[in-house]
């Protein structure tokens, strides 16, 4: 996000707030209200540029646009608390919202978030709750796994690695990336979760360490799609993020085979040309047209960590994708559940331990949090409750 950009709907966002603190303070009737909404609004359409809307989705108290936090200011945490306290979790305003309409919603938030009154859609303000998808109050069964009229978990797995597998292996050889046939994949792997699919059931089993590389993409993309629809995130959304994980180890078709399938630890020199993999992917997918941008940042930034302590090494104040932090979640879950070439699996206990451990430093906390939600929902495992227990930092070539 450009500079611009970004003080236009830091301002759009200065001025609900005051215009929400003045509804609440004094009447919605104030005029000051009025004059604040008809700012904000004039910002807000700046801001959209030629988009036709704007979104913006609250994760841990946090204002996310764009894929990223836009920081923490008395307004921008105000605004995410508010929006929090009367159950919101993302919202889409559409370009041909009027004053009148935003003045509505500014009064409809400056009502105490009890639940009471609820806050609702409109015409051209979508409003949705961040929450895992299927969870009823009390139910903590099991899911009962249904396929409809789709493909079986076992048949898409096998189907789409074997197309994945073929794509690559054109990468491999220098050859343009197969847009077209990805985005089928993306597709079917989303109508196959849409279809109340088991997400977990989902996943792959390793044959072979030669197929580790387009099962464990196939597998991240699943775990991608199972968090974001968790979010309630729909739509080219849901798309982009689909085929940004399947694209996110792609850099590695540029390794040498021998580095990739190595048993043991990689020395200095060969974990030099591993971590390479991130920019040689994001370089790959940049000269691939028809990849959106998403996928070129996320196959980038996967291995970053949320401290910004991975690597490639973070310029001072980078800021992760949303994607690229929910890309390291299902990269290290898949990646320390399968058994490698270096190093034995973990049951899933133990990989849930692990993540919690490094949770806040290496995970988006919130976002690592949901993960476990979604675990716990298809009980393959603890609950987002501590689970206990210490697993050291492994080395891995994920």
């Amino acid at each position: 996000m450009n500079a611009g950009r970004a003080e236009r709907v830091h301002n759009f966002i200065r001025h609900m707030v005051t215009a929400i603190s003045n509804a609440s303070l004094y009447s919605s009737d104030h005029p000051q209200v009025g004059r604040l909404c008809a700012r904000g609004l004039a910002d807000l359409v700046a801001a959209m540029d030629n988009e036709p809307s704007i979104s913006f989705m609250v994760i841990d108290d946090e204002l996310i646009y764009d894929g990223s936090s836009l920081g923490n200011d008395i307004y921008l945490t105000r605004f995410a608390q508010v929006l929090a306290a009367h159950g919101i979790g993302s919202v889409q305003i559409f370009r041909s919202i009027d004053l009148r309409e935003m003045e509505a919603f500014v009064i409809s938030l400056s009502k105490k978030g009890d639940g009471r009154e609820a806050v609702r859609s409109s015409a051209n303000i979508r409003l949705g709750k961040v929450e895992v998808r299927h969870v009823q109050p009390g139910d903590t069964g099991p899911m009962v796994y249904k396929t409809g009229q789709g493909l079986a978990a076992t048949d898409m797995n096998s189907e789409e690695m074997a197309k994945l597998m073929e794509i690559y292996e054109e990468v491999r050889r220098q050859k343009k990336l197969r847009v077209m046939g990805i985005q089928e994949i993306v597709a079917g792997i989303i109508e196959t979760l849409k279809q109340d699919a088991t997400p977990f059931l989902a996943l792959a089993p390793l044959r072979s360490m030669d197929e580790y590389t387009f099962t464990h993409s196939v597998n991240v993309c699943v775990l991608n799609l199972s968090q974001a629809m968790g979010l309630q995130v729909d739509g080219q959304l849901l798309r982009d993020i689909g085929i940004a994980a399947l694209l996110h180890d792609i850099g590695k078709l540029f390794i040498p085979i021998e580095i990739i399938n190595k048993p043991g630890k990689l020395d200095d020199a060969e974990w030099a040309l591993m971590k390479q993999h991130p920019v040689k992917g994001a370089e790959y997918l940049l000269a691939s047209p028809g990849i959106g941008r998403l996928a070129m940042v996320t196959a980038f930034e996967h291995h970053m960590k949320f401290n910004n302590k991975g690597y490639p090494e973070a310029p001072q104040g980078w800021r992760q994708n949303l994607c690229s932090q929910m890309t390291t979640i299902s990269d290290i879950f898949d990646a320390m559940r399968t058994k490698r070439s270096y190093r034995s699996s973990m049951d899933t206990k133990q990989v849930i331990s692990f993540m919690w451990s490094i949770m806040g430093l290496e995970l988006h906390p919130a976002l690592t949090k949901n993960f476990f939600k979604i675990l716990a929902r298809f009980s393959l495992g603890q609950s987002s409750e501590n689970p206990g227990g210490e697993y050291g930092s492994l080395q891995s070539k994920s």
